[in-house]
């Protein structure tokens, strides 16, 4: 195969690009120049990408060959998946690996925005707790939680959280007829009737901005909420004006809308935790995509099923 030329659109791990140079022709996206890549076209047949950086409706246009993209990363909203039907183009995702990283990640980052841990670590650091005792936080414990998007990722958060004593409901676009959770067919209330809200869905142009002005005042001021989604599908303007009103108790987010930035006043919080979009960041969890990425290439090109297609 290798005669078969692949596009890797970001540097990801040192074990995967190795792998696929084992294997295939290797494009490294971000060291070629477009003009250097518009003269291996005709031999790029498959592209690498994830959740920052897939393969949009340019990036496919430039392609005449493409015809797989395979995707390190459960979500799909940086492929043009509307181009790519129109080509035949065939698309892969990791829709399992990240799983329980990514479920883990929503319970740390909710119980370290009510527990204050990253304050409370700058307050020993710095010596201030020689001079006086740490403010009281809020338990985790028995709140109620709920769960926006009741796929993969938001169940297994549901059944962490159940393990905490927390009662869950959920919102998502249909009700889950096997599922003993209360449903709430629209975000208001659910955020109306939660403690803890956690956005798990995937981001389309409908979940675009879900969490607006209003769910966040439903949400109110002894509420937080966290995000181990997309940024964008929280309006971050209103959610920096309403942490720093204090109109809603706090966040724990591991992307941003307009990532790698970070707004001034929202860093500047102490109710806020941030984490750089690395909830499915672990050694064991990011081999274990880059093996499902390069098992899906390899049975395309050698005429076999793939392992877990979108189209």
């Amino acid at each position: 195969m290798d005669e078969i030329g692949v596009l890797l659109m970001r540097p990801l791990s040192n074990y995967i690009q190795q792998e696929l140079a084992k294997r295939f022709t290797l494009f490294k996206y971000w060291e070629i120049p477009s003009e250097s890549l518009k003269l291996h076209s005709d031999i790029i047949r498959a592209v690498v990408g994830n959740g920052v950086q897939g393969a949009n409706s340019a990036l496919i246009d430039s392609l005449p060959r493409l015809e797989i993209v395979s995707s390190h990363s459960s979500g799909l909203d940086k492929i043009d998946l509307v181009k790519c039907k129109e080509r035949g183009i065939r698309v892969t995702s990791t829709p399992n690996g990240p799983t329980d990283d990514v479920a883990d990640m929503a319970i740390l980052l909710a119980i370290a925005t009510l527990r204050r841990i990253c304050v409370a670590d700058r307050f020993v650091r710095n010596g201030i707790w020689q001079e006086k005792d740490f403010n009281l936080t809020a338990k985790f414990s028995g709140k109620s939680v709920g769960i926006v998007g009741l796929g993969r990722i938001g169940s297994a958060i549901a059944k962490r959280a159940e393990a905490f004593g927390c009662p869950i409901s959920y919102h998502s676009r249909t009700q889950k007829p096997e599922s003993t959770y209360t449903y709430y067919s629209h975000v208001i209330d659910l955020a109306s009737n939660c403690q803890i809200l956690v956005v798990a869905c995937a981001l389309t142009d409908e979940t675009h901005h879900i969490i607006n002005r209003e769910v966040i005042d439903a949400l109110g001021p002894n509420g937080i909420v966290i995000n181990i989604a997309r940024g964008s599908h929280i309006d971050e303007p209103e959610l920096v004006s309403a942490l720093a009103e204090g109109r809603l108790g706090g966040a724990g987010l591991d992307g941003l809308e307009h990532e790698p930035e970070v707004p001034t006043q929202l860093a500047s919080l102490d109710n806020v935790v941030l984490s750089p979009h690395t909830a499915a960041g672990t050694v064991e969890t990011r081999r274990e995509m880059a093996d499902l990425v390069i098992a899906n290439l390899e049975a395309y090109f050698s005429n076999k099923p793939l392992l877990t297609p979108v189209l």
